[in-house]
């Protein structure tokens, strides 16, 4: 990587191979854990549609109440 392309994070990303390059070349880098994530594979809280549409039952179910003076 060229001096000017290094401090520039934004450039950096723009040459992949230039940072594999940089981390084969590097024993503190090669030392780094790795891992590939992915947070949007998977939703973060789980759908249950049955829960849905008891929870959504139980609301139709009520009573309306008439305080409200409609």
């Amino acid at each position: 990587m060229k001096t000017h392309t290094a401090a520039d994070p934004f450039a950096i990303m723009m040459d992949p191979a230039a940072v594999l390059r940089a981390v084969e070349r590097s024993e503190r880098l090669q030392r780094l854990q790795r891992r590939v994530c992915r947070p949007l594979d998977k939703p973060l809280i789980p759908r249950v549609v049955a829960d849905a549409l008891a929870w959504d039952q139980a609301i139709d179910d009520e009573p309306l109440d008439d305080a409200c003076g409609e």
